[in-house]
């Protein structure tokens, strides 16, 4: 029975990272049509549609009371963004920053992810045990607000100029089907690793959180990894940056704040301070080294890549 458990759980991975990756191409080709310019693109379609199987994952775990599945999946998937894919692209090739970025988008995220640092971490500020509720959920989806409106702003300012449209993948009424049967096919491979990932861990006996954090949470990050590693080979940095900032964003605050404002909160002590000091420092790093000259470098991608590989080596021998 484990056998077709796993059979199940790679299927299941597979299919959401080939329906998050056509999700991106429709979205982004109907985006381009709309001539919204790229790094508005990234944050939104691109970073919305590469964490769907995220927030699938969320609703499922949450709906079925499997807590640690929800936590290591938007814990991993931060961690794993920012240390293990943005450090790799770095490597591949150093990411010019612009200004906007620095002084705004990064901002947001160090918010953001501060945000989620202090609302995990009850035992520390409220002495009690850890966990999310519902007033925390509100928070998330408040600041998920004050990203929506920036982004607002920013199209207002950085409306790209009239003229002919550069080629894209798919028209705009083959992007609009397949946007739709990208999204059916992210919810039912969902369920199915869910629910095979949940039975394997059970039977080997190893926890909800390790298995989440590394089949499932690498797993679903190959699209993020793909797209970001992709756009900074070909020097397509808006892409590769504002990728990973939208995706930990949504990731916060829509993939954890809707399903807990819907099903309510929890408590988990399955992650402590530790983990979610990873988060923070993740976000503090990405905007320390991207302020320093606006570009991050190979030697800082490395640092970023030791650390994930630390943390990595920490939870699974802890």
């Amino acid at each position: 029975m484990i056998a077709l458990n796993i059979v199940l759980l790679v299927l299941g991975l597979i299919a959401l990272v080939k329906a998050s990756d056509v999700f991106v191409d429709a979205s982004s080709s109907l985006a381009t049509r709309m001539r919204v310019p790229k790094i508005l693109v990234a944050l939104t379609i691109a970073a919305f549609g590469t964490c769907s199987p995220e927030l699938a994952i969320s609703f499922t775990s949450i709906a079925s009371h499997n807590y640690d599945v929800t936590l290591a999946n938007v814990i991993g998937s931060c961690i794993v963004n920012i240390l293990l894919i943005v450090g790799v692209a770095t490597i591949v090739k150093p990411i010019e920053l612009k200004e906007q970025t620095v002084k705004r988008e990064l901002p947001l995220l160090v918010l953001v992810t501060g945000a989620f640092f202090v609302a995990l971490n009850d035992s520390i500020f409220r002495g009690k045990p850890n966990g999310l509720s519902r007033t925390d959920a509100l928070i998330f989806l408040a600041l998920f607000g004050v990203f929506m409106l920036y982004i607002i702003f920013a199209v207002h300012v950085r409306k790209t100029k009239r003229g002919r449209l550069p080629k894209t993948k798919y028209t705009a009424g083959m992007s609009i089907i397949y946007i739709i049967l990208s999204l059916v096919t992210i919810g039912v491979s969902a369920d199915i690793v869910v629910d095979n990932a949940v039975a394997v861990a059970e039977a080997v006996g190893i926890s909800q959180k390790i298995i989440t954090m590394t089949a499932i949470v690498i797993g679903t990050s190959l699209p993020e990894l793909t797209m970001t590693v992709g756009a900074s080979r070909k020097g397509e940095f808006d892409l590769a940056v504002g990728n990973i900032i939208g995706t930990n964003i949504f990731n916060i605050c829509i993939v954890l704040g809707l399903p807990i404002l819907i099903f309510g909160g929890f408590e988990s002590s399955a992650f402590g301070i530790v983990d979610t000091l990873v988060v923070i420092l993740a976000a503090l790093l990405y905007y320390v080294f991207g302020r320093s000259s606006r570009k991050l470098t190979r030697r800082e991608g490395i640092i970023m890549v030791m650390i994930f590989a630390a943390y990595y080596t920490y939870i699974l021998l802890v």
